[in-house]
């Protein structure tokens, strides 16, 4: 049902703040947004068609809509923030942080924390930090947090009652909270308070006071304590110093956002300043499909998911706006517990700030969604929107046949998955010309086909070959193409189509591509499809079709090599496969074998296989 029939639901829907969910007539929810005023925003919708393909998708797909209505548009923020954690709808902005590097975690939620590897953000209540570049910087301030605060390493419940420490207290790596008359509850509070402020970045204290007690051991001649302390100072530098700073006392502590929105996807940097230096970088970024046609809707969800597991800064720096910016502060602020402030900087330190956020954030888009893979989904996107499909054509199957006048006729199919050739998918077809007989039956054999029942011509071809293949399809239950490209007009086409109908397949959507002109057929139209000559989609349709050609030529090419090198052999009784390959081996040539004396081949054959072959050559050359 299009969003059109809904017209006269959406009318009589309540102009107060809410959450609306679209959802498809699979019963699944496709999309969830907010609304301070739910009537005015749901049916802005009936005037969308025609923003971008993923909006069409989206209005093509809309079977019914749901509301919930809210006190408040900042409860409205949260439930849609909840929902869509729930339910994950595709057309949603959802975005992901990096896990290909670890985190630390401060596990607070115990009452004698420890530090441990973690690869994703979980709300439990502990201290996160991260994510680490290169990776081994988190092992290495793990292991300085054992060294130089005594953070316990152990996975032991601590009642502080065990008789004796461990060799980790008597090597100096742990307080020993185990043992109630070393180290009490309070100590331990102290170095794990420590510990957090080395993780949250202010490490000025922390560097000073390394640098003291390595002085000390120096001065003392304790040269291997001191070596030690070099090593943690390095340390600490290193976490200080590894990410570019803009040092400023007037920035304070904010997070600050830069966004870079392409025909992939987008990116967003997220820089944490504290103390007025920038001391983590977390990097967001954005699955393809979903509706992100405005910066305000992507920096709309990353500010709901970066905070839903985060404690946000005082000020929250933006490069552009975004709707209900009071609604959002006050979230933020609940989240924070003290006031939070979101503001987009003009000029000044905060302005440049933003903008190196900005640069990084294309840099990784380029790193993230490299210009070929760009190119294939805005390619995907245009056929999409061309061919009217109900989805982007991730998966498209192409065949074409290559024969010489009827001789050695074969097929290829190629795959095309995400705009890339998956060769593993890749088959090719020896065609029988045999009429089908009916539809999942068993093909009978070939070989025993008789020679007048094959029908040689292109049509029949296409109309075989694109039924033995979604015949194995079906029986094996996939995989089914989002589309399927033939090598041919109309009459190449209708054959295909046949062959689907015969099946039961004719729900999949096939088109033709014409050579020379170029064009595009389709089932549906009587007039063929013109798409420019450097349209991405038809480049990319052209790529597909020039490889099933190039593969279907390769295997005809073998084909008639094959069958010039049996032809004469084949036709003697007696001598089979692996009697033809001993004599070609043996006498490197079918000239050969006929040169070769009876006493020579039955050293080869047998003495009843070399008397047919001399029988045979005999005949011939009457």
């Amino acid at each position: 049902m299009p969003v059109h029939d809904l017209k006269d639901q959406l009318a009589r829907l309540p102009e107060q703040p809410g959450v609306y969910l679209w959802v498809n007539s699979a019963g699944e929810t496709i999309y969830v947004g907010k609304a301070r005023s739910l009537r005015d925003r749901v049916r802005s919708y009936l005037g969308a068609y025609g923003l971008s393909p993923r909006h069409d998708a989206l209005l093509d797909e809309i079977a019914r809509v749901e509301v919930i209505v809210t006190d408040s548009v900042m409860e409205a923020l949260v439930l849609e923030t909840n929902l869509i954690k729930q339910r994950t709808p595709r057309y949603n902005i959802l975005l992901r942080d990096d896990k290909n590097y670890p985190y630390l975690r401060l596990t607070t939620s115990e009452a004698f924390p420890r530090i441990l590897i973690a690869r994703s953000v979980e709300k439990s209540g502990d201290v996160y930090a991260g994510p680490f570049l290169p990776a081994k910087l988190a092992r290495r301030t793990m292991t300085l947090s054992h060294r130089v605060f005594g953070i316990r390493s152990c996975n032991e419940v601590i009642t502080g009652t065990r008789g004796r420490p461990c060799l980790e207290y008597d090597i100096k790596r742990c307080l020993a909270p185990c043992v109630a008359e070393i180290c009490t509850e309070e100590q331990y509070g102290v170095a794990v308070a420590n510990t957090r402020l080395l993780l949250e970045g202010r490490n000025d204290e922390l560097i000073e006071r390394l640098r003291t007690g390595m002085q000390a051991a120096a001065d003392q001649e304790r040269f291997e304590e001191a070596a030690q302390l070099r090593d943690a100072l390095r340390t600490v530098q290193t976490l200080r110093d590894r990410q570019q700073k803009v040092a400023s006392t007037g920035l304070g502590d904010r997070d600050v956002f830069g966004l870079k929105l392409g025909p992939s996807g987008g990116v967003i940097q997220v820089f944490q300043v504290r103390g007025g230096r920038v001391v983590e970088r977390v990097e967001l970024g954005t699955d393809p499909g979903a509706i992100a046609g405005a910066e305000a809707d992507v920096l709309h969800a990353a500010l709901m998911q970066f905070y839903e597991l985060r404690v946000p800064a005082s000020e929250i720096n933006l490069p552009a706006s975004i709707e209900d910016v009071e609604a959002m502060e006050e979230w933020l602020t609940t989240r924070a517990g003290r006031r939070v402030r979101v503001l987009i900087p003009q000029r000044g330190d905060k302005r440049a700030l933003v903008e190196l956020a900005t640069r990084n954030a294309e840099l990784a888009y380029r790193t993230r969604f490299n210009e070929t893979t760009a190119a294939h989904f805005d390619a995907l996107e245009t056929l999409r929107s061309r061919l009217n499909l109900p989805a982007i054509p991730r998966r498209i199957d192409c065949f074409d046949i290559s024969t010489i006048q009827g001789s050695e006729t074969v097929a290829s199919m190629v795959v095309c998955e995400d705009g890339r050739m998956k060769k593993s998918e890749y088959r090719k077809f020896r065609v029988r010309g045999l009429r089908s007989a009916g539809p999942l039956l068993p093909a009978p054999d070939f070989r025993s086909a008789p020679v007048e029942s094959r029908v040689p011509d292109d049509f029949a071809a296409m109309r075989e070959v694109v039924l033995r293949r979604y015949r194995a399809v079906l029986e094996s239950g996939g995989p089914f193409p989002d589309l399927i490209l033939i090598d041919g007009g109309k009459g190449q086409l209708s054959a295909a189509y046949e062959a689907l109908e015969e099946i039961g397949l004719a729900n999949l959507v096939a088109i033709g591509i014409a050579k020379k002109e170029e064009l595009l057929f389709t089932r549906d139209r009587s007039e063929p499809i013109v798409l420019a000559e450097h349209d991405p989609a038809l480049l990319l349709l052209q790529r597909i079709r020039d490889e099933a050609h190039r593969f279907a030529v390769t295997f005809h090419r073998k084909a008639r090599s094959m069958r010039d090198l049996r032809s004469e052999l084949d036709g003697i009784p007696g001598v089979g496969p692996r009697r033809r390959r001993a004599l070609l081996t043996t006498f490197g040539s079918l000239a050969g074998v006929r040169r070769a004396t009876r006493e020579e081949l039955a050293t080869v054959v047998g003495a009843a296989a070399a008397r047919a072959v001399i029988d045979y050559f005999a005949q011939t050359s009457r």
